[in-house]
């Protein structure tokens, strides 16, 4: 299976990525944007400088740019030799971030999706969060990729809806986790859920 993680900034995506590959002895552990080396020196452009460092249209092409690498290298590979995939973002983020709140970009994003991906996870864990807790704890990370946190709360309030409509439009393959709670009982229904679908 791919599995995927998305949600605002400080949902705590990349914990419950995390966790879950723990409980998962095949699964191949990776991020976006990054995940492959090419891809590595991309995330670098994308998340770290002055917030308007590119416009909405340069970073959809380089985002794109990362994940067919990071396809290619990682993701393809692993799924091809029967592993589990559990990424931390994928093109969901770019459909919300790029997409939806930065020009409504979001057919842009979709056609290049189309013409260089081509490919969806099979489940998506969307974790839900208030805006104003989750930018408070990834400020406080101090990671130095915090470019997209320094649009502020407004920002993080429209990216949550555009997840939340987002996980409505793609049912099928989406599941909304409410991440206001300890990180091991979010952990506890991310594995029950995905228990229930390999039952399904």
């Amino acid at each position: 299976m791919f599995i995927t993680f998305e949600g605002i900034d400080g949902s705590g995506k990349s914990t419950q990525a995390r966790m879950l590959a723990e409980r998962l002895p095949d699964a191949v552990l990776t991020r976006e944007p990054g995940g492959s080396p090419g891809a590595e020196e991309i995330r670098q452009l994308l998340l770290t400088g002055d917030p308007d460092r590119w416009s909405a249209e340069t970073e959809i092409l380089l985002f794109t740019a990362a994940r067919r690498d990071h396809l290619e290298k990682t993701i393809r590979p692993a799924l091809e030799a029967g592993r589990t995939v559990i990424c931390d973002r994928f093109a969901d983020s770019t459909r919300i971030y790029q997409g939806a709140t930065r020009g409504d970009l979001r057919a842009t994003v979709d056609r290049l999706h189309d013409l260089m991906i081509g490919r969806e996870p099979d489940l998506t864990f969307v974790i839900d969060m208030d805006p104003s807790v989750a930018l408070e704890r990834g400020l406080a990370r101090g990671s130095g990729e915090d470019r997209f946190e320094d649009f502020g709360l407004g920002f993080q309030e429209t990216l949550r809806h555009g997840f939340l409509q987002l996980a409505h439009d793609h049912a099928d393959r989406c599941v909304v986790i409410e991440g206001n709670r300890a990180p091991e009982a979010v952990a506890a229904e991310v594995a029950a859920q995905l228990a229930a679908r390999e039952v399904a």
